[in-house]
């Protein structure tokens, strides 16, 4: 898919109406992981991790980009993403070097007590991405830079869920 066409999947994401072809969640690991590859990331699109043949791991994706790697998680669901999953991604980043961080892409957003502890996971670093980020990220073409943004913000303000938009008050 091109730009124009992530922009229709991601109208069909957000309607939930991607039909039988793609699997609960699977549409938006793929428009996010190519979103960062046409922007020139190398990305590994979703793929297991084995251990004397069980998987161990689902990975949603990796991203590098310069000087950063990112392992991603998405969760299309319908209700705020509450710490759980963001505590599972920081033990999946304990197992990686430790420049290795999180990018965690939500469509629902996350419930408050869940930013709040994702500011206290030092050293993992994982960065908060809502539906307003990857929709900003898509008409900008900004899921490179938008990574950069956000990991900046993060290190400055310890914030770990700066929101993109905020980029067009700012400039």
């Amino acid at each position: 898919m091109d730009w124009s066409d992530l922009q229709n999947f991601w109208q069909q994401i957000r309607r939930k109406k991607t039909g039988p072809t793609w699997p609960p969640g699977k549409a938006l690991e793929y428009l996010i992981m190519r979103g960062f590859e046409l922007e020139g990331a190398k990305v590994v699109y979703p793929f297991e991790v084995h251990k004397q043949r069980e998987v161990i791991e689902q990975i949603d994706g990796l991203i590098f980009w310069e000087n950063f790697v990112a392992l991603v998680e998405c969760k299309d669901v319908r209700s705020a993403i509450n710490f759980d999953p963001i505590a599972k991604l920081r033990n999946r980043l304990l197992n990686r070097p430790s420049q290795v961080i999180g990018c965690f892409f939500s469509m629902a957003g996350y419930t408050e007590p869940a930013k709040i502890l994702a500011e206290h996971l030092a050293p993992q670093t994982i960065l908060l991405w809502e539906q307003y980020d990857i929709d900003f990220s898509l008409k900008n073409r900004y899921f490179c830079r938008g990574l950069e943004k956000k990991y900046q913000e993060c290190v400055m303000s310890g914030r770990p869920d700066f929101n993109l938009i905020e980029l067009l008050t700012d400039e």
